[in-house]
């Protein structure tokens, strides 16, 4: 994963333990204090809350335990590869669109982050310069040129 990526799941991992997980325990002992534990909606919500946070720790805890942090700005050449910023041109539409390829953990396609396991990113790994991708989607098969690719720590 890149070190931002890296430093993202940091950052939720310390909110979780240090701000979620004392909040909802709060919340759990607030809700006991109303009584009948069987019918009371809010202990419920907050046992539930308590569960997801504390699934997402453990989540996060193994993640960031096994990670392998990629210095992308010491990369370089013309052929994608994990951690390219690629800019592609839509061969249909004459739309171009910039991706970087990061790891699952961090992909975010809002913000133009795609995952190594998506079809656009399995389609442009290996792939130079110059070179056209077919990359079928939900939508249908679409082509793309690869304009340039760099090598940034975004």
């Amino acid at each position: 994963m890149t070190r931002q990526g890296f430093n993202t799941l940091e950052a939720e991992l310390k909110n979780l333990k240090s701000v979620e997980r004392p909040a909802v325990i709060q919340a759990i002992a607030e809700a006991r204090a109303h009584g009948d534990l069987s019918e009371n909606a809010e202990y419920h919500a907050a046992r539930e809350r308590q569960s997801f946070i504390e699934g997402r720790i453990m989540e996060l805890e193994s993640v960031i335990s096994a990670a392998n942090i990629i210095d992308v700005s010491a990369m370089s050449g013309e052929t994608v590869k994990f951690g390219a910023t690629v800019i592609v041109v839509n061969e249909d539409t004459e739309e171009e669109i910039t991706y970087q390829i990061v790891g699952p953990y961090e992909s975010d396609a809002d913000n133009g982050k795609i995952s190594t396991t998506a079809p656009m990113a399995k389609a442009l790994i290996g792939k130079r310069i110059g070179d056209s991708v077919e990359v079928r989607t939900p939508k249908g098969v679409s082509s793309y040129e690869i304009l340039n690719v760099v090598y940034v720590q975004t």
